[in-house]
């Protein structure tokens, strides 16, 4: 495919969905300010202007550097946005961790989502799944099914790197914003999901933050902490001064023990720690290992 096919493509999946996004009409977007669901939020409110909102759940798994974040983007283009407070840590299947936590995380979402909507008028839900997701371990697709909530992004075909694409093109600064699931997502599946921890996971990750790595996790185990750097970045840790100065920073935290991942980021580690019946449960499907492993 020439440059000049693959760009013309890429503008007939734009406007398919915003030919999607007029016809849902008065939409409330579910908007956690990462980069799929912030240019969801701003196509939909170009296209339905005043007749969108976008609402982001405030929780203690959410972090307060991208709540903040995410309430200035939203400012900065105009759109509407609603801060709703959501409590997933009153539900004991949330805070258990189980392979079906994202399934309770987004369920109780849809349902505040739409608690709120209707008394405002808003009866259709939209949220940021697109074609690469659809093929990842991803419970709250589940809940989005049971409540349906329309995916715009995906039903128009659009990928994750096209949509960074687009968001480029509209001059969005979110447009190569790191990928930044919940604080929950850290939590070694089985431990419980506690105020406290996600606390500790937040702060720790603010402090590696502080020292200039971009893109990176702490994972949760109890006492050990295990970060994950992303492979472009994992030579500024390769260091002892710099071992040295992300151990102590996590040890002040709690953290008994403190490990590099030599493998480095990559998304949904704490999947491989499933078993392959928990995942094809949480997803309704039946996968394979090499599948379950991506």
């Amino acid at each position: 495919m020439t440059e000049d096919t693959a760009s013309a493509a890429l503008e007939g999946k734009r406007m398919a969905l915003e030919s999607r996004l007029r016809s849902a009409g008065r939409l409330m977007v579910a908007y956690s300010g990462g980069a799929d669901s912030a240019y969801l939020a701003y196509a939909a409110h170009r296209v339905l202007g005043a007749e969108m909102l976008a609402v982001i759940a405030d929780s203690p798994s959410l972090s307060r550097a991208h709540l903040r974040e995410a309430v200035d983007f939203a400012k900065s283009q105009g759109i509407p946005l609603q801060v709703i407070e959501t409590n997933e840590l009153e539900h004991a299947e949330y805070v258990r961790n189980d392979g079906s936590r994202c399934f309770h995380c987004k369920d109780e979402l849809f349902n505040v989502m739409a608690q709120a909507g209707v008394p405002l008028g808003f009866s259709t839900v939209a949220y940021g799944m697109n074609v690469d997701d659809m093929g990842e371990f991803r419970p709250g697709q589940k809940a989005a099914a049971q409540h349906h909530v329309i995916a715009p992004l995906a039903e128009a075909g659009l990928t994750k790197s096209e949509i960074r694409t687009l968001a480029q093109r509209a001059g969005l600064r979110i447009w190569d914003k790191p990928a930044s699931a919940c604080l929950s997502s850290r939590i070694a599946f089985g431990l419980p999901v506690t105020r406290e921890t996600l606390e500790s996971i937040e702060r720790a990750e603010e402090a590696l933050f502080a020292m200039g790595f971009r893109q990176f996790r702490v994972r949760h185990h109890g006492e050990l902490a295990r970060i994950e750097i992303a492979r472009e970045e994992l030579d500024r840790m390769l260091s002892l001064p710099m071992f040295q100065r992300a151990s102590a920073a996590l040890k002040r935290l709690g953290y008994k023990y403190v490990a590099l991942d030599m493998e480095g980021y990559r998304s949904g580690s704490m999947n491989a720690l499933l078993p392959l019946e928990e995942i094809g449960t949480a997803t309704g499907q039946t996968l394979s290992s090499r599948e379950a492993a991506k």
